[in-house]
Formats: structure tokens, sequence, C-alpha cells
């Protein structure tokens, strides 16, 4: 398999993101299906009220649809694309009951976090027996062509990884276009490490998202016309870190996700922060909020943030 094959799944995906958004936006739209915004965010927030959501449907459906083809047409191992495939539709499904309660049921807070908790220990739980039987993987990488034996700990790895990241990822979709254009600089990161390595049904999988993320940003872009949702940011944190599972490449997620990393310590040091002294170290978490407040515009977080992500990832490749 040619690497130029890959632009297939990336242009198709896109196609599919950017043929269906109009319409799920009218139907949304239509139906009355509009983002709720939480009182506790910034108070400019509320001009958003009422934005379709749950816009991460249309990905999962693109992505399904052209890994599961490609994986048919060109000569990859079938069965690791469709566990990763597993995981995004799980994680997906996962987010898609949460938004159905808040969006449809009208119930703001969704599921309890101790349900969206079990959900994602069990899909967790059900990828590490995949990565087992088809790659046989018991070890993490760590920089510099080390590794280390986890042996039985390898499950409580993979549960921590893929948990911890898709909620990292869910905590980062909070303002226009953020979430969308980190996570297509971390796919196709993850790409060229996929093709380095001559995995190419890991860059059919991580091309196909690129693809539907390119299409879901045109209509994600400040000002957005449509939210991606628990159902898309909780599919592709996990999908995420499945990927640097399979590929065996764990410790480049803390680089080439950092900025899901720092969004997620910001949460832990707000909260931390506030229990124990009762004050705030931002002025509002997560951190993209906090620049918010200071002034800055959601463009300019959006570009700042991906310019990190971008630096981290080069960091990333030098190392490895």
């Amino acid at each position: 398999m040619q690497s130029i094959q890959l632009i297939y799944p990336l242009l198709l995906s896109g196609v599919i993101v950017t043929g269906l958004m109009p319409v799920f936006i009218k139907y949304f739209k239509q139906k009355q299906m509009g983002q709720i915004t939480r009182e506790e965010g910034p108070s400019w927030h509320e001009a958003k009220s009422g934005t379709p959501t749950m816009g991460g449907i249309t990905l999962i459906i693109a992505v399904s649809i052209i890994s599961l083809i490609s994986s048919v047409v060109f000569p990859v191992n079938s069965l690791l694309v469709l566990l990763l495939i597993f995981i995004l539709l799980v994680y997906g499904t996962i987010g898609f009951v949460d938004d159905y309660i808040k969006v449809i049921m009208k119930r703001n807070l969704g599921l309890t976090s101790l349900q969206k908790l079990i959900g994602q220990i069990v899909a967790a739980i059900l990828f590490y027996f995949g990565v087992s039987r088809v790659l046989d993987i018991q070890s993490i990488a760590l920089p510099f062509g080390n590794e280390v034996e986890l042996g039985y700990f390898y499950a409580l790895f993979i549960l921590f990884w893929l948990v911890g990241f898709s909620n990292a990822t869910n905590l980062t979709d909070g303002i226009d276009g953020l979430l969308a254009s980190t996570g297509f600089i971390a796919y196709f990161s993850y790409t060229i490490i996929a093709i380095l390595q001559n995995q190419y049904e890991v860059a059919i999988f991580t091309s196909a998202i690129m693809g539907s993320l390119i299409g879901f940003f045109i209509f994600n872009k400040k000002p957005a016309k449509i939210f991606m949702g628990d159902v898309g940011s909780l599919a592709l944190g996990a999908s995420l870190a499945a990927v640097s599972i399979v590929l065996n490449q764990e410790w480049t997620l803390l680089l080439i996700g950092i900025i899901f990393v720092i969004e997620t310590a910001s949460v832990m040091i707000q909260v931390t922060s506030f229990k124990l002294t009762g004050k705030r170290v931002f002025k509002m978490s997560p951190i993209h909020h906090h620049f918010e407040m200071v002034g800055w515009n959601e463009w300019k977080i959006v570009i700042i943030f991906s310019l990190i992500t971008l630096i981290a990832s080069s960091i990333t490749f030098l190392m490895l």
C-alpha cells in the first residue's frame, strides 16, 4: 500500500461530513435540538444557546464507513481497523446518550459522572482483550526507544489512557473550532507515525478522521453553526488514545495531545486549589475559558493552542 492511497479515506470522509452537515443542521434547527449553555460558563456564551449540537454523529458515520471500506479494498489488517472503529463507536454512543438526555430530554446534566465512567471502563476493558488478541502487547513505549513491561497492569493502563483522554478532549471542546483544529494536528501526527511504522491500517483510520475534522471545521469555526457534542469529543479522545496504544507509542500522546493534558490539568488544579484554600488559580477552567476571561477572542485561542500542538508534535518527531 502506498502512502498516496491514504488521500482517498481523507477526501471521502471529508466529503461525507461536508455533505451531511447542512442536512443535520437544518434538521436539528427544525426540531429545536440546540446546545444548552451551562450557567457556570462565560456569560457571553449565552448567545450560543440554541446552536445545533451532536455534529459529531457525522464524523463517526463518515470515519466508520470509509475506514471499513478501505480496510477491505486495501491489503491491511482488517481486525485492527475494526478494533479502532469499535472504540470510536462505543465512546461515541456513550456521548450520544449523554447528548440525547441533555438536548432531547432537556436535562442539562445528561448522564451522571458514574454512569459515563462505567460505560468508558467497560469499553476500555473490551479494547484491552482485543489488543491482547490482535497485537499481543503487554508493554508501553517510553521516550528514546525504551519500554516497560506492565504484565497484568497493562489492562489498568489502557483503562486509564482511554478514559483519561476521552474526558480530556471533552473538556477541550469548549469554544468554536478548538477541538477540531488541535485534533486534526494530533491525528495528522499519528498518521505520519503509522506510515513510518508501516501500519497502514492505523493510517487509514487516522486519515479518515483527519478528513472528517476538516469537513466539520468548516461548520464549527467561529461563529459555529453546529457543535460537536459529547458524541464527537468522547469518541475522538478515546480513539486518539487507542491509536497511540496500537502503534505502541503511548508516551507521544503526552506531547502530541499536550493541549488536552493542559486542559485536564487546569481543571484538576482549579478544583484542588478551591477545595484546599477556597481560592481559584484560574479565572475559569478549563484553561481556554481563563484566556477568554482575560480578553483573548476565540480565534486567538484556537490559533495559539493549535501552534502549541504543532510545536509539541514536531518535538515528538525529533525525539522519535
